[in-house]
């Protein structure tokens, strides 16, 4: 038997059996309780240990191999682990699991823990209780969507931001029962948000502002163990900054608590009148603060209590504390990297996106642009922070990250704002083709922008339509429509296929596949063959360029270090890939000189896609159907299937190839159909056009390789400039390496200076 279960606090529970408190709940998880969604029961369980006496962090999710999707979470005792002094390594946990209904059902628990239980926060200052009003059924909406904590009223209405700190109490203005809290030394909060909501209230009391200053990390594992919180006048980047010294430091005990341990209250600057009264309205006109020390400090200005804030982040969380971090590491990045680009959209006083690219990603774009994929698989479940890439494939087959964003607005507008933003970074490099949803507003955005790119829909909002599609049909159902979509190959073909699927299971009516055939081009592969995708998969969902490192879920004290490590892996992914091209030599399998050729001019991972081809030709027969003058056409046939049949039409006179399966097309490498036409013919060499410079060793030189191929004098000179810029950081992080490499680096600058005539 299932139960439905809800968050404690927020619906209220009958389970008044043996008379006591009917507000008190007494469920406790087992195997089978059914939930609503993840986060519904990571409240269960964190309400469940706050009466046993323990505290719940979220541990490992696991992911569908079909979609992507997360298809189970672990929520274990915050002792569970050794990577603290406090932790001793708990086994207690659940574990939720994602069924086909959409419910979270628990199907793992630990009950049992290896340490002591008790009241949490006992040897906590004295604190005011605060009481949850018990909820009326037919009275109480609760939106799981809010995402902006609002602060708890006690003591006469002023904020704060907890019940389980210590307040010092200060008469404003001499009027009796107003209080605020004011920060000391030794002030403890139970998380670091929490110490930031405080101090947020404090300044806004006193007159000034506050934005989000430096962190500490733990050498051992990582962990942030301190934050500082400044005056928005700290430090002189800014006219409007005057070095403000006033801050409060926290730094992270044992027990898990924060604790005030540095302060400075004194400002050099006066105070403005208090923040609550006298709001001034925000209508500054929309405008983009692009690649501007200190451009994202007007948002110091406006205040995060506003109500176009409050609005702004109940839609997707990007709130001012987003700002600040963010806009601190832009200047960090930009420091190192001067190929480093971001740009904000700001209109009427609220951010609706973000993009930032770093100079090696500007550069791949150059080398692995025209295929990319615009992610946004944030989307999928009711997320923290809309957290998007710019995603390509290297020449590795390897994902590599060409932009991020974080989009608030998901509009028309705030899209197209997105795309010309990474167009206008990535030097005017148009993709041949984009990965991305379906949403009328994408596709809109991307037919503007992108005009003549293919646009082809992401897979996981298609299974999720087709999971609905398919619940109530039969097995025989699923199968046929599988066959019409994965196997025609002619128009004529897939239309027959699917008008009789549709007559014969009376879906004439169903909105969803009248829209899909409409779009059948963006998304059934027979249409998308004859485009280049880089191979990557029609039938796949696409995996996450950050996968578990960087999701949705990710919270701000941690989303920049987490980026950071995330692309660090994934880029000595990519430093290995090279190494091994460089040292490792493939194995031939055969005698043909198409085979040496391609092993000396593709990477290693190509080279293993084309010699599988090479292999599987010798599996085929090929018959001459027509000819007439240099063309001919030619039948391949598999040995001992009749059914598999692709016709082959090659040109003599300028060595022209095509075949009907269009694997060059879709993927840049020739199919085992024309090697096998091309063993026929005896062509010994391969013609260098079907050989893509993005698929080679020297990929690294981007479209300069082609450039008698048409490519346009701009493209030309992006690459020309990125390849010379990254040549050149790989120089400079060599000579720097110590003395005499630099003077043997200086001395060969000069003379490559002579033959350039600087």
């Amino acid at each position: 038997m299932i139960v439905k279960a809800y968050p404690l606090g927020i619906i209220r529970v009958n389970n008044n059996v043996n008379g006591e408190d009917e507000g008190e709940s007494r469920f406790e998880p087992y195997v089978g309780l059914a939930f609503d969604s993840a986060d519904d029961a990571r409240e269960f369980y964190s309400s469940y240990a706050t009466r046993i006496g323990f505290k719940v962090r979220t541990g490992q999710l696991y992911r569908s191999r079909t979609n992507g999707s997360v298809s189970s979470r672990r929520f274990v005792c915050s002792k569970e682990g050794f990577q603290l002094n406090s932790r001793t390594g708990c086994p207690a946990f659940i574990r939720v699991q994602r069924r086909d209904s959409g419910k979270w059902v628990i199907d793992q628990i630990q009950r049992d823990h290896n340490h002591e239980l008790g009241l949490l926060g006992e040897n906590s200052p004295p604190v005011q209780k605060q009481r949850t009003p018990v909820a009326k059924k037919s009275s109480v909406s609760v939106s799981r969507r809010s995402k902006v904590k609002l602060l708890t009223e006690v003591d006469g209405g002023w904020p704060c931001p907890s019940g389980v700190i210590n307040v010092k109490r200060l008469k404003i203005g001499g009027q009796e029962g107003q209080t605020k809290a004011e920060p000391y030394s030794g002030l403890e909060f139970s998380s670091a948000e929490e110490a930031y909501q405080f101090y947020q209230v404090y300044a806004e009391n006193t007159g000034f502002r506050v934005r989000i200053g430096q962190l500490f990390r733990s050498k051992l594992d990582g962990s942030i163990t301190s934050r500082r919180f400044v005056c928005s006048r700290e430090g002189f980047q800014h006219p409007s900054r005057v070095g403000c010294g006033a801050f409060m430091r926290i730094k992270r005990e044992d027990s898990g608590r924060w604790m005030v341990d540095r302060l400075q209250i004194d400002h050099n600057h006066d105070f403005q009148t208090q923040w609550g009264t006298g709001k001034k309205s925000l209508t500054a006109s929309k405008k983009v603060i692009e690649e501007v020390s200190g451009g994202l400090d007007s948002m110091d200005l406006a205040d995060v209590r506003s109500s176009n804030l409050i609005r702004s982040g109940r839609a997707n969380n990007i709130g001012s504390d987003w700002y600040q971090v963010l806009f601190e590491y832009f200047q960090t990045k930009q420091a190192r990297d001067t190929g480093f680009f971001y740009s904000v959209d700001v209109h009427d006083g609220s951010c609706r996106s973000i993009f930032w690219a770093d100079g090696r990603s500007r550069f791949s774009c150059s080398q692995f642009g025209d295929a990319i994929v615009f992610d946004t698989s944030y989307r999928k479940s009711e997320y923290l922070v809309p957290f998007a890439t710019f995603v390509g494939v290297n020449h590795h087959r390897q994902p590599v990250l060409l932009g991020c964003a974080l989009v608030s607005d998901e509009s028309r507008e705030s899209f197209t704002w997105l795309f010309q933003t990474w167009l206008r970074a990535m030097s005017g490099c148009r993709p041949k083709s984009i990965i991305a949803d379906q949403d009328m507003s994408i596709q809109l955005a991307i037919a503007q922008v992108f005009p003549g790119t293919r646009h082809r829909f992401s897979l996981w909002q298609i299974r999720a339509q087709e999971r609905e599609l398919m619940r109530p049909m039969t097995n025989d159902f699923g199968y046929e429509y599988e066959r019409c979509i994965l196997q025609s190959q002619t128009n004529a073909e897939f239309n027959t296929v699917w008008n009789g699927l549709i007559n014969k299971y009376g879906l004439k009516e169903n909105a969803w596949l009248k829209e899909m055939y409409e779009r059948r081009e963006s998304w059934v592969p027979l249409y998308l063959r004859g485009t280049f995708f880089a191979g990557i998969p029609m039938n796949e969902s696409v995996e996450s360029f950050f996968g578990t490192l960087v999701n949705a879920q990710t919270p701000l004290d941690e989303f920049i270090y987490q980026y950071e490590q995330a692309l660090e892996q994934r880029r000595e992914e990519e430093r290995k890939e090279d190494f091994n091209c460089l040292n490792l030599q493939a194995y031939l399998q055969t005698k043909e000189p198409v085979e040496e050729q391609c092993r000396r001019l593709y990477t290693l991972i190509l080279f293993k896609i084309f010699q599988n081809e090479l292999l599987q030709s010798y599996g085929y027969l090929g018959i001459k159907a027509y000819e007439e003058g240099a063309v001919s056409r030619y039948t391949v046939q598999r040995c001992g299937n009749e059914n598999e049949k692709h016709a082959v039409t090659f040109n003599a006179s300028n060595l022209n190839v095509s075949c009907s399966c269009q694997m060059f097309e879709f993927e840049g490498v020739l199919c085992s159909h024309v090697l096998r036409v091309f063993s026929l013919l005896n062509v010994r060499e391969i013609p260098s056009r079907y050989i893509l410079s993005r698929w080679t060793r020297s990929a690294e030189y981007g479209v300069v390789r082609d450039a008698q191929s048409g490519v346009g004098p701009q493209e030309l000179k992006t690459s020309m400039l990125w390849s010379l810029r990254e040549a050149a950081c790989k120089y400079i992080e060599s000579g720097t390496s110590s003395l005499d490499k630099y003077k043997l680096a200086y001395e060969i600058l000069r003379e490559g200076g002579k033959k350039l005539s600087w």
